[in-house]
């Protein structure tokens, strides 16, 4: 049973540190003054050890070069989210793109100028309904299929972190791992929780400059964008945001998708299928699906940065100058 904590008698305690290749910042309110930040740590480095593609002991890099190994509940709990939201958004989220990544020089490969020809030969293997979950092993229709968890990991892993925290009895907290959240509870002052919506503008820094700040209480969020991970080649902008249909990276207008939902690896996963949807169909899609809220910032045909966002936010954004 977890412990009962009493939020108006507890030590406010922030650790930090790195993960992912990324920052993460948590917060949390503790009556027993308790530092977690090496069980956290520990938590997160296990993580990797299943889910990263970094990690060539990982149980996904053994996945990816067919050598059998034992999935744990992080893989599978990766797997089977990830399955889901490529069923829901009819492909435009696809965990198989790992080649595409690669090929597009976004993974651990330099940019190179890519044909078509190379596009159209790794097309035969991709596609989420080519892999399968039978038995706790992973069954793939071509052995050429490499996993890519990179889309919901932070989101997944902000929500193991949450989940421990729960189980030690902390109900008030706030999880930040690489811009990927979840906040549960209130602040002391009885105050929600407040994060920011970035602005997207090539290479600035995390929260240099905001669009908008978001109230939250017990809900995950998590933003994918266009404006980070790229080059230009030939006058030309790729992103990181690789379109599983048609092998290239996305050309949308839609510049940055921050998802609102009942956890932060639904959201994180989520935001990266809008970013392949393009803003109109991303806009078609959430509201058929109340359970989550979406911030957008796209561009018009004059190239005007715009902002959509779902009226359920609207109680708790403000909007930045």
């Amino acid at each position: 049973m977890p412990e009962k904590v009493n939020s108006k008698t507890a030590q406010k305690i922030q650790i930090k540190g790195d993960a992912q290749g990324t920052y993460y910042a948590i917060t949390y309110y503790d009556t027993l003054n308790r530092n977690l930040k090496t069980n956290i740590d520990s938590l997160l480095l296990s993580f990797d050890l299943s889910a990263s593609n970094y990690v060539d002991s990982s149980i996904i890099s053994k996945v990816n070069a067919n050598i059998p190994v034992k999935l744990d509940d992080v893989f599978i709990g990766n797997f089977l989210l990830s399955q889901e939201i490529s069923e829901n958004t009819n492909g435009d989220y696809d965990i198989t793109v790992r080649p595409l990544v690669e090929l597009w020089g976004f993974g651990k490969k330099e940019p190179k100028k890519v044909k078509a020809s190379e596009v159209n030969e790794i097309l035969k293997f991709i596609g989420y309904k080519k892999v399968h979950l039978i038995n706790n092993t992973i069954i793939k229709d071509d052995k050429r299929i490499q996993l890519d968890y990179n889309a919901i990991a932070q989101g997944y892993s902000v929500d193991v972190v949450a989940r421990y925290l729960k189980t030690h009895g902390i109900e008030n907290f706030l999880v930040d791992i690489g811009g990927e959240v979840y906040a549960s509870g209130r602040k002391d002052d009885s105050s929600l929780w407040q994060v920011g919506i970035e602005r997207p503008k090539d290479n600035e820094k995390y929260g240099e400059a905001l669009t908008a700040i978001v109230k939250l209480k017990d809900r995950g969020m998590a933003t994918s964008g266009n404006y980070r991970k790229f080059y230009i080649q030939d006058g030309v902008k790729y992103s990181h945001e690789i379109d599983p249909h048609t092998g290239y990276p996305a050309k949308q207008n839609l510049l940055s998708a921050t998802v609102f939902a009942v956890d932060a690896a639904h959201a994180d996963g989520y935001a990266t299928a809008f970013m392949v949807m393009g803003f109109e169909k991303a806009k078609d899609y959430i509201a058929k699906h109340s359970e989550m809220d979406a911030f957008f910032i796209y561009t018009d045909s004059s190239g005007s940065y715009k902002y959509f966002y779902t009226q359920n936010l609207k109680k708790n954004l403000e909007m930045e100058q």
